[in-house]
């Protein structure tokens, strides 16, 4: 039986009913989740799951939805995972969300209705040209969408229910695990890898068709504290030393045709300035850096420590601190140890039909932290484009395709054991 003849037809409204539960992560708060509000998407998935047969779904304290679809093969399967997240990001409104579908597209410029202004280009949105015929869905302009990663959360909950219906299709153990909070970066703070229980996975959080990542960047986070010296306005000649002076001064030293996101691609890294906050007395930086190989972290970090001394030779009362915390690494580097992982997923794309195109991430998913916590994981396509804005958009018949390769890869994973 080809999957692609029988993909369940609900994709569509439960992808709506995904994007209308507002689940927007917050960078701010020191709670797990960071938002409560998370898990009112938690709980229907588990309700789902459940009613799909999946006895063991449940939601844990911490918002993780875990389950499994039991093995129904007489062979020693390696256990896999799919996992998406289920927040979206703090970037965009995530609230209220209408979203819009707009079907055989034909190449037009998409105006979306609530704010004329968010305008759906062709040439600004390159895949574009690959969607004449398709039916799209974006947000009315007021918000994001939610395709990222909600289209993840819709394909893998498809996938299982066309698995649980469909057992004569031979596959082992699946394993689903759905995160909170992966738009700021903690997305597997509190996994339960033991629980959890697989070998391998893949996320499902990828854009254009047919792709698969491998490789992200690896990164840190560097805090630069700045201890000025304060005094009145009115008497500061020859005292004040302004910590917001400073840290606008070591911001402005960076450089503009190098080593910054507005002017890098492909391999190359960058610092990133993401937040000034304080005062006179004291202010800080907080800095993102970036590099596909991790050596370079050093460098980067290096150079940028560079500036702030040469910039506090101009103020020698003042001082700093300087501390470095690691984010992730790329997940090559556990991936090359385990090549069949990502040939079995080119496979399964082709299998669907498609062209696969392995290429890497100018960023990172919960995949490239998993990897390094003893779960092997690249990330997949789920169709999502032009993320974290109000002109988020994705493919209804990308979303099958995407379906249509996590079947294929829980088969071919049987087959070849």
């Amino acid at each position: 039986m080809s999957a692609s003849e029988n993909i369940n037809k609900t994709l569509t409204d439960r992808f709506l009913r995904y994007t209308a539960i507002d689940t927007q992560s917050d960078p701010n708060s020191e709670t797990f989740p960071s938002t409560e509000k998370q898990k009112n998407l938690g709980r229907v998935l588990v309700a789902e799951l459940l009613e799909m047969g999946l006895t063991d779904s449940h939601l844990d304290d911490y918002g993780y939805v875990y389950a499994s679809i039991p093995s129904n093969s007489d062979k020693n399967v390696p256990v896999i995972c799919f996992c998406s997240h289920m927040d979206t990001s703090p970037d965009c409104s995530g609230e209220h969300v209408k979203a819009i579908i707009h079907k055989n597209y034909q190449g037009e410029d998409l105006i979306l209705p609530d704010d004329h202004t968010q305008i759906i280009r062709l040439k600004d949105h390159s895949d574009l040209k690959n969607q004449i015929g398709k039916d799209l869905i974006t947000a009315s302009g007021l918000t994001l969408l939610g395709a990222d990663n909600k289209a993840g959360l819709a394909e893998i909950m498809e996938a299982a229910k066309f698995l649980m219906n469909h057992p004569e299709l031979k596959h082992g153990e699946i394993k689903i695990l759905f995160t909170p909070d992966e738009e700021i970066g903690r997305g597997v703070d509190h996994v339960d890898i033991k629980k959890l229980g697989a070998d391998f996975a893949y996320t499902i959080d990828g854009e254009n068709l047919g792709t698969i990542e491998n490789e992200t960047f690896s990164a840190d986070g560097v805090k630069v504290i700045i201890q000025g010296i304060s005094a009145h306005p009115g008497f500061a000649k020859n005292k004040m030393e302004s910590a917001i002076k400073i840290a606008a001064s070591i911001v402005s030293q960076l450089p503009k045709d190098k080593l910054s996101p507005e002017s890098t691609s492909d391999l190359a890294g960058f610092i990133h300035p993401v937040s000034i906050n304080g005062g006179v007395e004291q202010a800080s930086i907080e800095f993102i850096i970036r590099d596909f190989n991790t050596d370079s972290l050093k460098e980067h970090e290096q150079f940028l420590e560079q500036i702030v001394k040469q910039v506090l030779k101009d103020y020698p009362n003042s001082s700093y601190e300087f501390i470095v915390e690691e984010q992730y690494r790329n997940m090559k580097m556990i991936l090359d140890q385990h090549p069949n992982l990502t040939q079995l997923a080119i496979e399964a794309i082709e299998r669907a039909g498609l062209k696969a195109k392995l290429q890497r991430i100018r960023g990172g998913t919960d995949g490239s932290r998993l990897s390094f916590m003893g779960l092997p994981c690249p990330n997949i396509f789920a169709g999502e484009h032009a993320f974290h804005s109000k002109q988020e958009w994705v493919s209804v018949q990308d979303m099958e395709k995407a379906i249509e390769t996590i079947v294929n890869l829980a088969l071919i994973w049987e087959e070849r054991s």
